[in-house]
């Protein structure tokens, strides 16, 4: 009885913080849309202009790469900040669902929150590649954050990476990548690295889960659902290559549910419901946030 009753407090005290969260902008959030590049992205400055195309979840066409930060209120901010890359298997993004409820999520532990709005390979008729322009997308969101730590009261230490799905797989393109800036390059943001500090990764897909990882890569946390016949069988690899480079890392595999559950709420399990939690745990222990 009591383990239920534990249990049952544990899922209302995750529901509370995404209820809250949802109401963030409410109680003093607010909302920047930022482009990467001011003239648009290098090779396609003629199709900055082109308009996204947004329908329910989802949002595509994105031919002018941005980041949507999402700022707590002041007397909550911590100083950490993560960049969020929703999912939608590079042909769309879920953007409401794994961009924005992440954000708010992120606001109410008091981490500044960014969506990547990246460009998309498998999009019909795209031109565009994972290993050329995604990776300058997500490189240079992470170089954009850096430089404008000062300004926005960040802690450099403590800049991370959050990836659902297909952004677990644009994750990959800097979690392993050195990322060093190039200090004589003219433009002040590419002197920036883009490593970022720690990754959250989220039933991430298969792209870019490396064999081996070295001691640079960054504190993980992962998690997806065991019956998950996509994004499952990386993650144990991944966890491996992690522990045979004793780099900190942290693994949740539920036993229940499957792909594309997003923050939990719409869940029918206790578990799932209650996954965000265990992420707020994760960060409290290692310091990006104090609760």
């Amino acid at each position: 009885m009591d383990k239920n009753k534990g249990m049952k407090k544990t899922i209302s005290a995750v529901l509370i913080i995404l209820i809250s969260s949802i109401s963030c902008l409410a109680q003093g959030s607010k909302i920047e849309q930022m482009y990467l590049w001011k003239n648009g992205a290098p090779g396609f400055e003629n199709r900055k202009d082109e308009p996204e195309e947004a329908k329910d979840w989802w949002i595509k066409n994105i031919h002018n790469p941005s980041l949507v930060a999402f700022f707590p209120p002041k007397e909550k901010s911590n100083g950490t900040a993560v960049i969020v890359c929703p999912g939608g298997g590079h042909r769309a993004l879920v953007y409401n669902s794994e961009g924005r409820d992440a954000a708010l999520f992120l606001n109410a532990l008091g981490i500044t929150a960014f969506v990547l709005k990246y460009r998309l390979f498998r999009e019909e008729n795209s031109k565009y590649t994972l290993e050329k322009e995604v990776k300058m997308d997500i490189s240079r969101a992470m170089r954009l954050v850096r430089s404008r730590a000062t300004k926005w009261n960040l802690d450099t230490a403590k800049i991370g990476i959050m990836g659902f799905s297909a952004g677990g797989e644009v994750v990959a393109l800097v979690a392993y990548d050195p990322g060093t800036g190039d200090s004589k390059n003219t433009d002040t943001i590419e002197q920036f690295r883009s490593k970022p500090d720690f990754q959250i990764l989220i039933y991430p897909g298969p792209l870019g889960i490396p064999a081996a990882v070295d001691g640079n890569a960054p504190p993980a946390f992962l998690l997806a659902a065991n019956n998950d016949d996509c994004c499952s069988e990386p993650l144990l690899k991944l966890v491996q290559a992690y522990r045979a480079a004793k780099v900190s890392v942290e693994l949740h595999l539920f036993s229940k549910d499957k792909h594309g559950f997003n923050m939990g709420y719409r869940s029918s399990f206790a578990s799932i419901k209650g996954w965000p939690q265990r992420l707020a745990d994760w960060l409290t222990d290692n310091g990006y946030i104090k609760q």
